[in-house]
């Protein structure tokens, strides 16, 4: 009878150990950062001597004390700064230029998707661990990152521009009758507006094909071919219908603005975030902060080699646009730092992923050079992740988590970077040079460590 209870007990004993087993392999798995100092994505003094514990995709615990964590994957910080992961809000994964005629004529889906799947590595190398696509993208890009069948980062895309004839989405060649077929329309990239009807119809489709937000072009542009920069582009009417057909999705617009008349227009229609906004000044301002909008600016266009870009020497219209405008907008920035409003980071880059690499790095030395490395940390981070929780409950694929902070119960998209970035701010990955500049390499040797939804993409440390 001992004998029997005896091994009652022992095979008790021995099922609990196999349960326990069982449900620790069953936890999510644990990263402990130990001898960092954070930079959070919002204060501009770092928590020193930090350990910040990761559980499965998300930052569980943040403290300047030990963190016992006795079954976690243990990394060394070195007293490195440990950051949230960057965040694009401008770019377009999917074109690969030279030009918008050589995309219209020439290019494939093939061509447009390797572009795209080369791209979102390269972001992800850079730091970024979300990209806002503003055009061009629709949802195949994040099934594809999201699934792990490529490396990418957090991607919100638009799917097509939409926009007016004549205006700065349409991409149709000179000769192309209006409401003609065309490669970015078949492609969804782009989409010709005529009335309040065809917002309905590709705005609505634009969501069904997997965008988070809408993306309107109310301005006209400077390499495009047929708008001059001056153009207010789409009746208020329409532009009211993409607010309309994104709060249904409850979403919001996102749109490209030049023109004090356009971002004034946008504003009042309900758009929540304005693109480029080179005309800002304090009045408006006043009406963002009323109506709680962002902006993004490419830093790019306020460069004298502006006028240099091939794109924009080698065509007369682009040329005398360019010099227009560049005197134009010339008050951004003072404006700006008198008057600021959430400004989120934005390079803009249509072209090779090699002319794109050497851009982010150049638009990140000009926003230290304008606006100085605090603002510029914050521009890259929290800034942006406030921007993607505007695509709201429905249309947000990474609704869960904040991003662009290091705080308990954001997701683990971090970086670890050798130095203080809020000091020397070239240790983000800046380059000081855009045409001409050398190749930059497959990721900045002072970014030691990415990590993107708990996983480890890089890590130089040991």
């Amino acid at each position: 009878m001992i004998r029997r209870l005896a091994f009652a007990a022992m095979s008790t004993a021995l099922s609990f150990s196999a349960y326990a087993a069982h449900a620790q392999d069953d936890a999510p798995a644990q990263t402990l950062f130990t001898n960092v100092h954070v930079f959070d994505g919002v204060n501009e003094a770092r928590i020193e001597n930090a350990s910040v514990l990761v559980e499965g995709n998300l930052i569980k615990s943040v403290s300047t004390e030990a963190i016992d964590a006795p079954n976690a994957t243990m990394i060394d910080g070195g007293g490195r700064t440990l950051t949230p992961g960057f965040i694009e809000n401008h770019a377009h994964l999917m074109l690969m230029g030279p030009s918008l005629s050589a995309m219209e004529a020439n290019t494939t889906w093939e061509d447009f998707g390797i572009h795209g799947t080369r791209m979102a590595e390269m972001y992800l190398m850079q730091g970024f661990t979300t990209v806002r696509d503003a055009g061009g993208a629709n949802g195949g890009l994040r099934r594809a990152i999201d699934s792990g069948q490529i490396a990418g980062p957090r991607f919100y895309p638009s799917g097509a521009f939409l926009g007016t004839r004549g205006g700065h989405a349409d991409f149709a060649t000179f000769t192309s009758p209006p409401g003609g077929s065309t490669n970015f329309g078949r492609l969804n990239l782009s989409q010709e507006i005529t009335g309040v009807d065809d917002v309905y119809v590709y705005g609505r489709n634009n969501f069904r094909m997997g965008a988070t937000q809408l993306k309107f072009m109310i301005s006209g542009g400077v390499v495009s071919a047929f708008d001059p920069w001056q153009l207010l582009a789409g009746a208020p009417e329409e532009i009211a219908a993409a607010v309309q057909v994104a709060s249904e999705y409850e979403s919001y617009v996102m749109a490209h603005a030049y023109r004090k008349e356009a971002i004034m227009n946008a504003l009042n229609a309900g758009v929540m975030s304005i693109e480029h906004g080179f005309s800002f000044d304090c009045d408006i301002a006043e009406v963002m902060v009323e109506k709680g909008a962002y902006i993004t600016t490419n830093l790019t266009a306020f460069d004298p080699g502006l006028l240099d870009v091939p794109a924009v020497k080698n065509q007369p219209s682009s040329l005398a646009k360019a010099k227009s405008a560049s005197a134009t907008f010339a008050n951004y920035i003072p404006n700006m730092k008198k008057c600021p409003v959430p400004r989120g980071f934005q390079t803009d880059c249509v072209g090779s992923v090699e002319a794109c690499n050497i851009q982010v790095a150049y638009e990140k030395h000009l926003n230290n050079e304008f606006f100085g490395p605090f603002q510029s940390m914050i521009t890259l981070t929290s800034i942006g992740g406030e921007i993607a929780q505007l695509s709201g409950n429905f249309m947000n694929p990474y609704p869960d988590a904040k991003l662009g902070v290091i705080e308990e119960g954001a997701y683990a998209d971090i970086l670890l970077i050798d130095g203080n970035p809020l000091e020397d701010f070239t240790v983000v990955g800046t380059g000081d040079k855009w045409f001409g500049a050398d190749p930059r390499p497959e990721s900045p040797e002072t970014i030691r460590l990415i990590m993107k939804d708990g996983v480890v993409y890089k890590n130089t440390l040991n």
